[in-house]
């Protein structure tokens, strides 16, 4: 489970076996847990909400959707790094 960042309290990570799947991102209030918010990152440099859980708080996920698509190219490079691939499948 890489963690790629912790903005107040929350973590950003991905889990290892979900390289078939778009570019994401999981969102959880202090330690990564399978059914945490999801967040797609988009080919343009966003993101998109894909499953929101209670634990995150509306005023703070507009906060972390920003800095996720503030680090876009952070987290692809470290996407690439640790699923051991050369290009990257994208939501939209």
């Amino acid at each position: 489970m890489p963690k790629i960042f912790t903005i107040k309290g929350y973590i950003v990570y991905f889990w290892s076996n979900e390289n078939d799947e778009p570019i994401h991102v999981h969102v959880a209030k202090g330690a990564p847990r399978p059914n945490a918010t999801k967040i797609w990152l988009t080919k343009s440099g966003g993101c998109v909400l894909a499953k929101k859980q209670d634990d995150v708080a509306q005023k703070d996920l507009n906060e972390l959707m920003e800095i996720i698509a503030a680090q876009h190219f952070l987290i692809c490079l470290q996407w690439k790094q640790h699923h051991r691939v050369d290009t990257i499948k994208f939501y939209c």
